[in-house]
């Protein structure tokens, strides 16, 4: 009679708890529908509600059918009753927080600012409903299992093929596991690149589950192949002695599933490792070739093979994000798994090399690993292995060294045990994996990805992709289809309005990698070059903005020098006008690389009386006396004028150049008188080719004038100055920034004639110029600044002392 009491307690408790939670259920469904969307924290427990109760009438069926002891109803009773406490208090703050039809406008406010302070209280009513979930989803397995167990049947196991890692980090991504997995028939999905740690989270977890669940088995499915998934199901098959399993014509695949779908097995996670191929899963079984005999009736794929069982869980981990939704059905199921963050990442170098860690080598390496758990680990072992002669700092002196050098050391395979066997531990080579799937089944999403890997790696803009990775002959390129590829792989990100794009900069390396085995590099470096020239705008202040933006893109392309003569040609433009922006911006040591390696590269490939070379001679030697090495300056343009003159003649626009350049670093070391000559002859032959109001010829006028200056023959000078300005103010307008800028060489020789005032108005003008566009804190902008002061304070001294001699 007791039993009886006891039996119609508990069912009663989970009828009234079933009935008070469908309102409470209902409540947030029409605040959902009619008002609007719910608060985060409200869209959590709005999951579990469901879930709860469809938990809690199966175990009224249970109790109700007798097949539950009474032991174990007295353990769920507990349970049953903390989820009516909880569902109370849930109750109790929907209706102080959600408004209603009928509310009035400020009392839909003054609860929406109240909810504010209910966010804790309802994460904590949903942390713990969850946990309750898993208590009766447990012992509904667990005594679903020792009723129909057959003698002899092994006790729950795990076919987790790899040692637990000592070593392991934690990540927040196990706590969205712990919360996820264990509802019934839930699939969850990891999803991120190759070498991001899905398959060490999913190890690691399969033990905490093990841990806090030990009678529900632990199932390991490689999905990389047909093959390897049927393998993964014998292995089910073996451990679980199923009738059958060993026989030689045995069809492993039904056997498995019609055991995994039957409550009686018990409670399991099935985790499904490198689900990254569709033609794998989704393919027809029966054009598979794999040792499939045979299947479940309506079973077309091995994706139908997956049960969708409540006492079973699939934890799946793929680096195809399209994939994974289809093998999940919710995009709240997938939880992407990105880079460890910086702490997280220490930490994991921490313990693998506890004996070698400069804290400064040890951040600037992480950083250049990109976070990667996969290249930390193989950095470290390759380090150890390697240790004394190799340390932090030495691997990080061979990453620096370029791309080569870096490709070679991040494309060794040091092992790892705790890795798939048919799995590289190289992160180059992992990568490799996702780039052949792309390249096979989307070759206009390779080629994206192709011309991609050499921008910058972030702010990579769509107008100069969209249009310039097809081929002569492809069908209408489908460019948002093969960016929805990309992202899906996790080979790309992109901003918050989707215009822009981002790589990681260790998968550029590695693209380039796999484009240098395809021998298709060259290809895209020429390529690159060419969009990169015709896109970047020419030297101009009016072009500043733009310049600035493609910048990052110019200077990738330093390393990126064409073999071919004629992308030669667009390469050395943008280096020209990449080292220019570099220069203006005051980053001189940077404009004096990239101006060495233009020059250096132009004089391989073209030899050295090219105009491209002498053009390049040229440039450097303008960066250089921007940074005062007058010395080797001088010598390169005495040659570039002898050689220019030989080659291309007096006349012509280069040799102009070169002479000008020259007076310029002669008049740097003070040499004025020696200047005055080749400027003078640059600005007679200028006249007579190009006209009196040409721009040649007045930057022929403005130089001369400044070897005037230089000598102290004022007039001379401001007669020539006076000139350009007016010329310039004519054909350009006053506030051009050619115009402005001869008016500040104009100021500095009415200043010396003692036209204070007058200068001074010129010089502002000039200063107010530079600060617009490169900021207060830029060298030539503070100069301004720094010359307007002196000359303001003189002009107010020379003043005061006049009206001082007035009033006497």
């Amino acid at each position: 009679m007791a039993e009886a009491i006891a039996v119609v307690s508990i069912v009663s408790n989970i009828v009234q708890l079933v009935d008070f939670g469908s309102k409470v259920l209902c409540r947030l469904n029409e605040y959902q529908s009619s008002l609007g969307d719910i608060p985060e924290s409200y869209q959590h427990i709005k999951a579990e509600l469901p879930v709860l109760l469809d938990t809690l009438q199966q175990t009224q069926k249970e109790i109700e059918s007798g097949s539950i002891r009474d032991e174990t109803k007295q353990a769920l009773l507990p349970a049953i009753e903390g989820c009516q406490v909880q569902v109370k208090l849930l109750s109790d703050v929907i209706l102080k927080v959600l408004p209603e039809q009928g509310d009035s406008w400020g009392r839909r406010k003054r609860k929406a600012f109240s909810s504010l302070h209910y966010d804790g209280k309802v994460e904590k009513i949903t942390t713990i409903i969850r946990k309750y979930i898993q208590t009766l989803t447990y012992y509904h397995a667990a005594v679903s299992s020792t009723l129909k167990s057959i003698p002899g049947r092994p006790e729950p196991s795990s076919t987790v093929p790899f040692r637990r890692d000592p070593d392991f980090v934690d990540r927040k991504v196990l706590g969205e596991l712990h919360r996820k997995c264990p509802q019934p028939a839930s699939r969850v999905a990891l999803v991120g690149l190759g070498g991001v740690g899905k398959s060490q989270l999913v190890i690691e977890y399969s033990y905490q589950a093990q841990e806090e669940f030990p009678k529900t088995w632990v199932f390991w499915v490689h999905a990389g192949s047909p093959a390897r998934f049927v393998e993964g199901y014998r292995k089910i098959a073996e451990v679980a002695k199923l009738p059958g399993w060993d026989e030689p014509k045995a069809d492993v695949l039904r056997i498995t599933y019609t055991w995994l779908c039957d409550k009686a097995s018990g409670r399991w996670l099935m985790i499904v490792d490198n689900a990254d191929d569709s033609n794998v899963l989704f393919r027809p079984l029966d054009e598979i070739n794999s040792g499939v005999k045979a299947s479940p009736q309506a079973a077309n794929s091995l994706a139908d093979l997956l049960p969708q069982s409540s006492h079973g869980s699939i934890l799946i981990t793929s680096r195809n994000q399209d994939l994974a939704y289809r093998l999940t059905g919710r995009h709240l199921d997938i939880i992407k798994v990105k880079p460890m963050g910086s702490d997280e990442a220490l930490h994991l170098l921490r313990k693998r090399l506890p004996n070698d860690l400069m804290s400064g080598d040890a951040v600037e390496l992480l950083e250049m690993l990109d976070y990667m758990p996969l290249a930390i680990s193989q950095a470290a072992a390759y380090i150890s292995q390697r240790a004394p002669r190799v340390t932090i700092s030495k691997y990080l002196r061979h990453l620096r060294q370029g791309d080569k050098d870096r490709a070679d050391l991040l494309n060794k395979d040091v092992g790892d045990t705790r890795r798939d066997t048919g799995a590289s531990n190289s992160i180059i080579s992992t990568w490799q994996i996702s780039f052949e799937h792309i390249r096979k089944n989307m070759p206009t999403a390779a080629r994206l990805l192709s011309l991609m890997c050499l921008f910058d790696r972030q702010g990579i803009p769509e107008s100069l992709v969209r249009h310039n990775y097809h081929e002569d002959g492809d069908t209408e390129p489908k460019f948002e289809e093969d960016l929805y590829t990309l992202a899906s792989y996790s080979l790309i990100g992109m901003n918050s309005k989707g215009e822009e794009f981002e790589m990681h900069r260790l998968v550029q390396l590695s693209t380039k990698k796999w484009l240098e085995l395809y021998n298709e590099l060259e290809y895209w470096k020429e390529k690159y070059v060419k969009l990169l020239d015709d896109a970047y705008p020419a030297i101009d202040y009016k072009n500043w903005k733009a310049s600035q933006a493609l910048f990052p893109h110019a200077a990738a392309a330093l390393d990126y020098r064409p073999m071919r003569k004629h992308y030669v040609g667009h390469w050395s433009v943008v280096m020209i006008k990449a080292s220019w922006y570099t220069a203006q911006i005051g980053r001189h040591e940077e404009a004096e690389k990239m101006s060495r390696r233009l020059l250096e590269g132009v004089e391989i490939a073209l030899g050295s009386e090219a105009v491209v070379t002498l053009d390049s001679v040229i440039w450097l030697a303008a960066v250089l006396n921007g940074q005062t090495k007058l010395e080797e300056a001088e010598k390169l343009m005495l040659e570039t004028v002898e050689k220019s003159k030989r080659v291309l003649g007096l006349e012509h626009w280069t040799t102009l150049e070169a002479m000008r350049q020259l007076a310029w670093t002669l008049g740097g070391q003070g040499r004025w008188n020696e200047a005055e000559e080749p400027g003078l002859q640059v600005l007679e032959t200028t006249k007579r080719v190009f006209g009196e109001e040409a721009e040649w010829t007045l930057d022929s006028m403005s130089t001369l004038a400044s070897m005037y200056y230089g000598q102290g023959k004022f007039e001379k000078a401001k007669d020539l100055q006076d000139l350009v300005v007016e010329t310039y103010a004519k054909t350009l307008g006053e506030d051009d920034r050619k115009t402005l800028t001869e008016m500040g060489h104009l100021a500095l020789i009415l200043k010396e004639q003692d036209q204070l005032a007058e200068a001074i108005s010129l010089m502002d003008k000039y200063h107010q110029f530079w600060k617009q566009k490169l900021g207060g804190d830029h060298p030539e902008t503070a100069k301004c600044l720094d010359l307007l002061q002196e000359w303001r304070e003189e002009y107010s001294q020379v003043h005061s002392k006049s009206d001082k001699t007035v009033n006497e």
